[in-house]
């Protein structure tokens, strides 16, 4: 399986970044969450194994423009439907974790001929409130950066799953460790998920699943209106997971995803 890095202009300016991973149709496209990028999901798909893969950093994340000109929804929806236009001809299977799930189901909704079968791992509708929106960026615009060293940058953020993710995609400049989004749009972007999208949702025709942590970020009453206001969704539950459980429940998310994906 080899891993190729390309890039896509797109029309406002903004380059997009994406690796492909070589292997047997139909194509499987993953996204990130908020302040990640396709590295952190390679794992995900090398378990993909004979199938290729194509893993995107969403504008603003990873090595794709950092500042770009536009945040909205729209705008993520539109790179994720170049990525897939200029890699294929055929339906992909197209997985999402967090707000990378929202962008998935957005495109599933806008463009039902190019999504064969769709993943959301701890994803929704949308929502948020303004002060939890600020709340994300204020704790981005926290970080003392340059962080001297890995270990320096793990004693400050707390060393956990999700933050050796962040700090293994930093960004080594001489002086020190940064990461490679900035805070002010982190919260833009996350500021745009934050009207609920339930039109869109209930548009979705691909047969869905939707993969929920014990520990993760919704209640049981968001995940149940949620599947139950889908078309052909799989609900499947992880134990002893949190919101980024493709990072602490790595064998029971790949289960789960491989096992749906191998349907009929």
């Amino acid at each position: 399986m080899t891993e190729t890095r390309r890039y896509l202009q797109t029309a406002d300016g903004t380059t997009i970044s994406y690796t492909v991973l070589s292997g047997a149709g139909p194509t499987a496209v993953i996204l990130h969450g908020l302040a990640g990028s396709g590295r952190e999901l390679l794992p995900t798909a090398r378990a993909l194994a004979g199938r290729r893969v194509i893993l995107i950093d969403q504008r603003g994340h990873g090595l794709s423009t950092r500042n770009p000109t536009d945040t909205s929804r729209e705008a993520f929806v539109e790179d994720v439907v170049n990525v897939i236009g200029t890699e294929t001809t055929s339906p992909v299977d197209l997985i999402g974790q967090s707000m990378g799930a929202h962008t998935a189901m957005l495109v599933a909704a806008a463009r039902t001929d190019l999504v064969r079968k769709l993943v959301l791992l701890e994803g929704n509708e949308g929502g948020g409130t303004p002060d939890e929106h600020a709340a994300i960026g204020d704790y981005f615009r926290s970080w003392k950066v340059p962080f001297p060293d890995r270990q320096a940058a793990l004693d400050a953020l707390g060393d956990s799953p999700l933050t050796r993710a962040w700090v293994d995609d930093m960004v080594k400049d001489a002086d020190g460790l940064r990461p490679r989004f900035d805070a002010d749009v982190m919260q833009s972007a996350i500021e745009a998920v934050g009207r609920p999208r339930w039109a869109e949702w209930e548009r979705v025709a691909a047969p869905t699943l939707a993969v929920y942590a014990d520990g993760g970020m919704f209640t049981e009453e968001q995940k149940t209106r949620f599947v139950d206001r889908g078309h052909d969704v799989t609900r499947v539950d992880l134990v002893g997971a949190s919101h980024d459980a493709h990072l602490d429940a790595f064998d029971a998310w790949v289960e789960a995803l491989t096992a749906f994906l191998r349907a009929p």
